[in-house]
């Protein structure tokens, strides 16, 4: 993770939010980069407490399944939320966290959609160009496309999602950035426990948790 990061303005406005998210989407790779064998996962989320963010990164042996090391970060919000541009809201904090591991993972799990975005640009697709890192959008909601099936397909056909269900809920799994849907979900059913998508459940605990810290 060297001189291929990209930099992305944060503060910007929501016309060059779009803008930017065209631009870059067409530097999203879905070729695999991860290594021969998958040690650790990252699992990455961020939360809200008013004008503030939180994020959280969470790393599992992918094996066992089990905490390795937990990375949390705050920062002020500098971006409204509005549909389709959640990654310039939540990505800043939650890549500050990511950035803090000293543990780095061979694959991200984000909450949020990857290429499953109208301008195949989600907060996933974000994440993983800014870290140069194999990243994963894992969403529990459907923001584009239509369902197939096991299949999420854009207005073309083409897929752009699996969806798996979990826990009677579906999980909309999607590229993030250097990685294959085929590994992504791979991946994704590795780290699926009885209580869920671990590492990013993980993330999500923490998050929360740091989120109510910022209220007492």
């Amino acid at each position: 993770m060297t001189s291929k990061r990209l930099t992305i303005p944060r503060k910007v406005t929501a016309r060059e939010a779009i803008a930017l998210q065209t631009k870059f989407a067409s530097l999203v790779s879905q070729e695999s980069a991860l290594p021969r064998v998958v040690r650790y996962v990252a699992g990455a989320d961020g939360a809200y407490a008013g004008n503030k963010a939180v994020g959280a990164a969470v790393v599992i042996d992918h094996d066992l399944l089990q905490t390795v090391e937990t990375a949390t970060a705050r920062a002020r919000v500098t971006f409204p939320y509005i549909p389709g541009l959640l990654a310039f809201r939540e990505a800043p904090v939650v890549v500050h966290a990511l950035r803090r591991l000293r543990q780095k993972p061979d694959v991200c799990i984000a909450d949020g959609h990857g290429l499953a975005h109208p301008r195949k640009f989600g907060l996933a697709c974000y994440v993983g160009l800014v870290m140069d890192l194999p990243t994963i959008g894992v969403a529990k909601s459907r923001l584009f496309g239509a369902e197939v099936g096991d299949r999420l397909v854009d207005p073309q056909g083409k897929t752009i999602a699996t969806i798996l269900r979990v826990k009677k809920k579906n999980l909309y799994v999607s590229v993030g950035h250097k990685i294959s849907l085929k590994d992504a979900t791979r991946i994704v059913k590795d780290c699926i426990s009885e209580r869920g998508l671990e590492p990013v459940l993980l993330a999500h605990q923490e998050a929360k948790k740091l989120r109510w810290s910022l209220k007492t």
